[in-house]
């Protein structure tokens, strides 16, 4: 399946986006959650979720195109497709919007689903993370070549974002970073554990690691010891981590993103801090792939490093403001990246 795709808002290098452990995500809300009751539930919003999905959704949302591949399988599946076509269509029916192509890679097992709680009376969240369908060898093939196949002639990027199912090899984003640099892309992968440790062992451009998930990644890599995974590390001390790692793995930036305290872009030899936009924050969910899709847009539109931070931060805090799954709209994203690069002027 494949959206009608446009020319975007202003031309940029190419952008495909890889999903292999997608998710129908449920969120609603409850006045609190008790157990061993029937807890009567609010309006709920089913939307088709994943990191990379997220990332091209953003990435559409400020005006840009790009080609989401992405696993489905089962009934679940058909209902995320289903989701996936309707807001493809959407996005090309609305002028001044960008582009969502997509491409569905079979799978045997069924798309798994996510469920997000919002519990009114205390403003908690609860997130309820199902395990995906095993992936077999030969889908796993699948889902490489497919990669392959989707790379256009010329440079641009590729987004390797979220979690791996049961079944998928601690290397399978190493793999994808190996053949998508092949063919001369700039690799991002927003990962975690064994996944993002075999990644960065590959190079590819940006990771997109938190606090938390930087310092597990330096203890696997032998860049510090085992106590920091579970301590509390200053944003300095992260920059320090984030440049032994760029020395260690040929990894070219770490963008680290830090919640209420915004993000670090780290290079080889300079660290950008971005402080956070003073916002209400309703649900975190989604704010870290718009974080990316947002730096990654504006990279392939030819700004710098510190524009694309700018953006990623922007997009991170007007999703972080909306309820439940729901990713920050454009006219928020584009007032608060005004607003953060007034600052920076």
């Amino acid at each position: 399946m494949a959206a009608t795709t446009r020319t975007p808002d202003s031309p940029h290098a190419p952008i495909v986006t890889l999903t292999v452990n997608p998710a129908l995500d449920l969120s609603t809300g409850t006045d609190r959650l008790v157990p061993e009751h029937k807890l009567r539930c609010g309006p709920s919003v089913v939307e088709a979720g994943g990191g990379g999905v997220n990332v091209s959704r953003v990435i559409a949302r400020l005006g840009g195109a790009s080609t989401a591949l992405v696993t489905v399988g089962g009934a679940t599946g058909g209902a995320y497709r289903d989701l996936l076509a309707a807001e493809a269509a959407s996005l090309a029916a609305l002028p001044g919007d960008g582009a969502m192509s997509t491409e569905l890679i079979p799978i045997a097992g069924a798309t798994r689903q996510n469920i997000t709680i919002d519990e009114t009376t205390t403003g908690h969240q609860f997130r309820f993370v199902l395990q995906g369908p095993t992936l077999s060898d030969d889908e796993g093939m699948l889902c490489l070549d497919t990669l392959e196949g989707a790379l256009p002639p010329g440079p641009g990027f590729v987004v390797l974002s979220g979690s791996l199912p049961p079944g998928a090899p601690d290397d399978f984003y190493a793999r994808a970073v190996q053949r998508a640099r092949e063919h001369g892309r700039g690799v991002v992968v927003d990962a975690s554990g064994a996944a993002l440790a075999a990644a960065v062992e590959a190079a590819p451009h940006i990771i997109k690691p938190s606090g938390r998930e930087l310092r597990e990644l330096a203890v696997t890599l032998g860049l510090a010891p085992s106590g920091i995974a579970t301590e509390r590390v200053e944003v300095d001390d992260l920059i320090a981590l984030a440049q032994q790692l760029i020395a260690r793995t040929g990894t070219a930036i770490v963008a680290l993103t830090l919640g209420a305290q915004g993000a670090a872009v780290v290079t080889a030899d300079a660290a950008l801090r971005l402080s956070a936009p003073d916002v209400e924050v309703r649900s975190t969910v989604g704010a870290g792939d718009s974080f990316l899709g947002a730096m990654v847009l504006r990279l392939a539109q030819g700004h710098d490093l510190a524009a694309a931070a700018r953006a990623g931060v922007a997009a991170g805090a007007a999703t972080a403001s909306m309820p439940g799954t729901q990713l920050g709209e454009r006219a928020h994203i584009e007032r608060l990246e005004a607003q953060l690069a007034g600052d920076a002027g």
